[in-house]
Parts: structure tokens; C-alpha cells; sequence
């Protein structure tokens, strides 16, 4: 007969490969069944081209840091890849019903929503948390603004991948973070868009 210790053995041997590097020591990552789930109905979303899941879902994935799980970087490189797909897809169906013209003509709108926003003086460009409260860093999110703006008016280069990855220190009534990253989004949206 065998032992619990047995069953969790064999369970442990039949249990797949983990499908990222998983971090050691007192490093936190990703928690690997979350990842794996969602990744699973993604790509299961994909395949059976179900209207219910969008490159917005994966855009706002968000998945609980524990010891030995997946790599943040690497999963996070991943579901750019996956946004990406969803995100082409969408424009190809777009495309076809509304044609190539309504389609640029909607990023256009997009980017110059994106555009007036960010056209606000440096320092006011979104909301500030209370002198006691912590947010984004207003100087750093202003030169990502400046960056943006400079791609979105003048066409000079800007990744997809390096407005995903903008992070920001923390400061006393600095930025709102949840406006910054709703403009971040947006700004991605329109550049998967474009592409």
C-alpha cells in the first residue's frame, strides 16, 4: 500500500516542467498555478477566437508574488508576446469591418486624447496624492510623458516594451498611480494599434 509520502512523490514526477524560470532563495515571483491558469485560458480565448477575452485581459493580469515562482520578467515578457496577438487580431477584425481608414481614423482620436493630456504643464499632468500619501515620482513620469508626447506628435522612437516596462519610484504627493498607469494603457493600446 502506499504512503501519502508516496502519492505526493509520484504526483510531484508527474507534474509538468515549470514553463519559466522559477526564482531561489528569498526572491519572490509569480505564483506558478495562477500564471498557468490564466495563460491556459488565454490561450484557449485565442484559438477559439471567443470575443469575452482581449489584449486588455492580459494587459491587466495580475498574479500574487510567493518564494519559488515564476520569474516577474519573464512572465511579463510573455504576456506581452500574448497581448501583442490579441491585440493584432483585433485590428485585423476591426479592419475588415470598419475598414482601414475608420480604424486609423479611431488611433488617431485615441492618440490625440493621449496627446492633450499629456500637453499639460510638467508637475500637472495628473492628479497628486496628499502631502502624506505616496505616488509616482512626478519628475520620471513626466519625462516618460515627454517621451510619449515626442513619439505620438513627431514619430521619434518609442517601444511598445518600454512604455509596458516604465517604472517609477515612489514620492510624497507625487502622481496618482491609477491615472498614470490609465494613460500608460492607453498609450499602448494605441501604439499595438498602429503597428
Amino acid at each position: 500500500m502506499m504512503t501519502d509520502a508516496d502519492l505526493d512523490a509520484l504526483a510531484m514526477k508527474a507534474e509538468r516542467p515549470p514553463a519559466f524560470p522559477l526564482t531561489s532563495g528569498r526572491q519572490k515571483g509569480y505564483h506558478r498555478a495562477a500564471v498557468d491558469t490564466f495563460l491556459e485560458s488565454a490561450r484557449a480565448a485565442f484559438e477559439n477566437e471567443r470575443a469575452d477575452f482581449s489584449a486588455d485581459d492580459v494587459r491587466v493580469a495580475s498574479f500574487p508574488l510567493v518564494r519559488n515562482g515564476y520569474v516577474v520578467t519573464d512572465v511579463d515578457a510573455a504576456l506581452g508576446r500574448v497581448e501583442d496577438a490579441f491585440a493584432a487580431r483585433a485590428r485585423e477584425q476591426a479592419v475588415r469591418t470598419l475598414g482601414v481608414e475608420a480604424w486609423v481614423a479611431r488611433a488617431r482620436e485615441e492618440a490625440q486624447v493621449i496627446l492633450d493630456h499629456l500637453g499639460r504643464p510638467a508637475g500637472h499632468r495628473f492628479d497628486r496624492t496628499g502631502i502624506l500619501t505616496f505616488g509616482y515620482r512626478v519628475d520620471e513620469v513626466d519625462h516618460v510623458a515627454e517621451r510619449i508626447s515626442a513619439f505620438l506628435r513627431d514619430g521619434e522612437e518609442l517601444t511598445v516594451e518600454q512604455v509596458r516596462s516604465a517604472a517609477f519610484r515612489m514620492q510624497r504627493g507625487g502622481y496618482r498611480e491609477e491615472q498614470v498607469d490609465a494613460l500608460l494603457d492607453a498609450t499602448v493600446e494605441v501604439m499595438l494599434a498602429v503597428r
